[in-house]
């Protein structure tokens, strides 16, 4: 039963067809009214505040690698994790959002800057990056929308097995190698031929050669100076670093409303100190950056300003986050139609619900 529901969200499948025949794909997101000189002024690039957290993430993975390394390599193994621990999370977690913001192209003011960073933290993140680039556009454009979001992360039933294994990247590392291997021959799967162009799959062919051409080369480095280390500082991170990427993740729409089009109800804001806010990008204004998603990370915090008033209180911890996500999923084991709904301010604007929606509505 679990598999036959799951099959829904095949982006080949006739739910994704429903879902256009409906109006559902592409259709009219609510959006808080903004003036549009602030609009202009949120939406501002900035090249200077880019290049500082670039360095710094950077920065910091060159010391914490090299000091991780270089304990390794002396024999010094458990002083050599908690460096390790950090480069892993700055390889496998904070690439992730820096993959998000510069393939968005709002990280820096200068397009060939968001590209190379783009490129970079794809391959840490195991991401082709033609693949992802339209993989994370029809995210935007059909957020949950069953059978035309390839980036769900939490389906009704959720594959509890599979969120576990990914804290350790244990399913979607040997995956990412899997699509690696099938795409260097210049082939493509079912789903990503929906939404990638015909003109674009070569960039998908040369990237995957280029790629396992890298690992190959990090293998050999490991066989001939018979030491793991290379593998530590290249691959291997994106698996023993991505529990905060997937933490993260999970905050953004499990348990949420599915085949509404109302970024409030199937997207969560969470506050965050101020480590989680430079490790996510500022990500946690989750609302806010699926309703202007052309404003750039560091100014979300000034966009929820704009918008709180239409918005249900963001969540005030990631534990508040947790303590309401995790009995909605489990909920959904066994009612595929319930969801988290939560109450909006006095005075904001009413949920936008389509009617197919209207009657699978469930409040906690």
């Amino acid at each position: 039963m679990g598999s036959e529901l799951l099959a829904r969200y095949d982006l080949t499948g006739p739910e994704g067809r429903q879902a256009v025949d409906e109006g559902l794909s592409g259709g009219a997101w609510f959006r808080t009214e903004i003036p549009r000189k602030r609009m202009k002024e949120l939406m501002a690039r900035s090249d200077e505040h880019a290049t500082k957290d670039t360095a710094i993430w950077l920065g910091s993975m060159a010391l914490t690698g090299a000091a991780g390394a270089i304990a390794w390599s002396k024999g010094k193994k458990w002083a050599a994790l908690p460096a390790l621990a950090a480069y892993g999370v700055l390889y496998g977690s904070a690439s992730d959002s820096r993959w998000h913001e510069a393939g968005h192209g709002t990280f820096f003011a200068t397009p060939r800057k968001n590209d190379v960073v783009y490129q970079i933290a794809s391959f840490m993140q195991m991401r082709d990056p033609t693949v992802w680039r339209w993989s994370h556009t029809r995210h935007h454009t059909d957020t949950l929308i069953v059978g035309r979001d390839p980036e769900v992360l939490a389906m009704r039933p959720a594959r509890l097995g599979r969120i576990f294994a990914n804290l350790l990247g244990l399913i979607d590392v040997p995956t990412a190698f899997k699509d690696m291997t099938v795409r260097a021959t210049g082939r493509l799967g079912a789903e990503e031929q929906t939404y990638i162009p015909e003109s674009e799959r070569s960039k998908v062919t040369r990237t995957a050669r280029i790629w396992l051409g890298i690992y190959g080369a990090t293998t050999v480095s490991c066989l001939a100076t018979r030491s793991i280390v290379p593998a530590l500082l290249i691959g291997l991170p994106r698996a023993y670093g991505a529990t905060m990427f997937i933490l993260y993740g999970l905050t953004q729409h499990a348990g949420l409303g599915e085949n509404v089009l109302d970024h409030r109800l199937n997207t969560r804001t969470v506050k965050m100190n101020r480590l989680n806010r430079f490790l996510y990008c500022n990500m946690n204004y989750h609302v806010e950056h699926h309703m202007f998603p052309m404003v750039p990370s560091h100014r979300l915090a000034e966009l929820h300003e704009e918008v709180k008033k239409d918005c249900a209180e963001p969540y005030p911890s990631m534990w508040a986050a947790y303590k309401e996500l995790v009995p909605a999923v489990l909920r959904q084991l066994k009612d595929q139609s319930h969801y988290v709904r939560r109450d909006l301010p006095e005075g904001a604007a009413p949920y936008n619900e389509p009617a197919r929606n209207a009657a699978d509505v469930a409040a906690v």
